[in-house]
């Protein structure tokens, strides 16, 4: 077969094309620069994206802050007398972190589905609103089954963050940007449980000022930060590219053609059934869902169980609370260095994500291992715990980059999602209390799931591999989506499009995955 000879005076105009290399009969390799995109110069682009930054950022992590402190305040007021005044004993406990993920589950596919058919950013600031309520009525409840109905309220209209920050992440940024910016508003995790420790901190110092116990405040305290940020983010977070109101009309149509130009996928409000069918027939998602479902088991210990765990360890209250700080400070740094990691080395994500996992299975193993009495050692490894959850926000990177057509990409969320809640509900229920302090069950489970996780990753990131080189040999072309640059380049003026197109990765066939 003669290799094939690209005509480049179709595309010269709109693209800076570098070197075009053969490498076998039948392929062609193409290099480029980044070029503007629809003849608009790079310096705008550039000055686009740091104002897509500055303004979408902040208003991102400054809400999964706010999210996370909310997820969280259960366990800081678990060791703040929550467990004696709501007449808490043997596995309630378990059963209260555990009821928050009954209600993700059950909103998942419904979210998925407001998400495509409603304005995005009005959709998270109502939610989030409500949620903040929600949080306010913590403070009034009384039994197990009043906390229980608020667990479950609250993990309903906290479902929309993720799939709704992981949406604005894929309408925003192009693919080479997806992991550097969930890493950013991920990291709210981290800064988000370090205040509401420091707020739990104050707290515990209140004793029962008019009538109510410290940790009642510590809900009325959240709920009402959040309240008023759902407020101010209803007016400030827009729902798309084209409808931001700090960009004008033509840094508007950059923002959107800049990420829809590679994707060839764009918010609709139309919810296409074929891409939802599709979404059930592809590999990817099921990989995902078993990689989400178990991972999560680890997740759901930590995240609910860090301040019962540190106190079994022999801490005091305060030094509990204390204690908490550098355990998410290293979280925060395992997130942040793995986001910079996989934007400056290509195909690094899923070896990124092996890493943490691998890390995570140390810190159990030096859990389980070292006596009691070495507190210090232990503490060490339940940091150590924290490095798993860079895979998160990484793998929500891989859905922003690897999935195509918005209702697809919103299936998979949901999905992906579903298996979050799963892993969940199931992991505080490894959490025996009878088995304190050593938490045998929940600490050998997390070996096996680190150790399973790893195995499947690499077997994930082999299928995507084997796509990209089955697409190239059927083209004979190859095409590398992670070469610096390529994502910057607008192939339409090559495969004309339809304007606002919304295409799967299956469909469009010059779509390549990101590892």
């Amino acid at each position: 077969m003669a290799s094939q000879v690209l005509d480049l005076s179709v595309v010269k105009d709109d693209l800076d094309i570098e070197r075009v290399q053969s490498l076998r009969a039948g392929e062609i390799t193409i290099e480029r620069k980044a070029s503007p995109v629809t003849n608009v110069d790079a310096a705008r682009e550039l000055s686009v994206l740091r104002r897509i930054d500055t303004f979408l950022m902040p208003l991102l992590v400054t809400s999964y802050m706010l999210q996370f402190m909310d997820k969280v305040s259960l366990g800081n007021a678990s060791i703040m007398g929550l467990l004696p005044d709501l007449h808490l004993v043997g596995q309630d406990y378990s059963w209260v972190s555990g009821v928050f993920y009954f209600g993700y589950l059950a909103a998942s596919y419904p979210v998925s589905f407001i998400l495509v058919r409603y304005p995005l950013g009005k959709s998270l600031a109502i939610a989030m609103f409500i949620w903040g309520i929600i949080l306010l009525c913590h403070a009034a409840t009384s039994s197990f089954a009043g906390i229980m109905v608020t667990r479950t309220l609250l993990g309903v209209f906290e479902s929309v963050v993720s799939p709704g920050f992981t949406l604005i992440t894929s309408i925003w940024y192009k693919p080479s940007e997806h992991a550097l910016r969930h890493g950013f508003w991920y990291a709210g995790n981290s800064m988000g449980a370090c205040i509401g420790t420091l707020i739990a901190f104050g707290c515990a110092h209140i004793h029962h000022k008019g009538g109510l116990a410290a940790w009642r405040y510590l809900f009325i305290i959240l709920g009402a930060l959040t309240v008023v940020w759902g407020a101010v983010l209803s007016w400030r977070l827009p729902d798309e590219p084209l409808k931001a109101k700090f960009l004008n009309e033509l840094d508007r149509q950059v923002a959107h053609n800049r990420a829809q130009s590679k994707t060839k996928t764009t918010k609709t409000n139309k919810w296409v059934y074929a891409q939802f069918i599709e979404t059930l027939r592809d590999p990817k998602t099921w990989f995902l869902f078993l990689l989400e479902g178990t991972s999560t088991l680890t997740n759901g210990i930590v995240t609910n169980f860090t301040s019962i765990i540190l106190s079994s360890f022999g801490f005091s209250t305060l030094t509990t609370l204390l204690l908490n700080m550098p355990v998410y400070g290293f979280q925060f740094i395992s997130i942040m260095v793995s986001s910079f990691l996989a934007r400056r080395f290509r195909r690094s994500r899923i070896i990124i994500i092996i890493c943490g996992s691998l890390i995570a299975l140390f810190g159990a193993i030096i859990i389980m291992k070292l006596p009691y009495s070495n507190k210090g050692g232990r503490f060490v490894g339940l940091m150590m715990l924290m490095a798993s959850t860079n895979g998160f926000s990484l793998t929500l990177s891989l859905i922003s980059s690897n999935v195509g057509g918005f209702t697809k990409r919103s299936t998979t969320n949901a999905i992906f999602f579903i298996a979050y809640c799963a892993g969940n509900i199931a992991g505080p229920q490894l959490y025996k209390a009878k088995e304190k302090p050593k938490y045998t069950t929940a600490f050998t489970s997390i070996m096996a799931v680190s150790a399973f996780d790893i195995v499947l990753l690499f077997l994930f990131r082999c299928y995507l591999d084997w796509m990209n080189k089955k697409r190239d040999r059927e083209q004979g072309i190859h095409i590398d989506p992670e070469i610096r640059g390529v994502d910057d380049v607008d192939e339409s003026r090559i495969h004309p499009s339809t304007e606002g197109e919304d295409l799967t990765d299956w469909q469009n066939q010059r779509f390549r995955y990101v590892l």
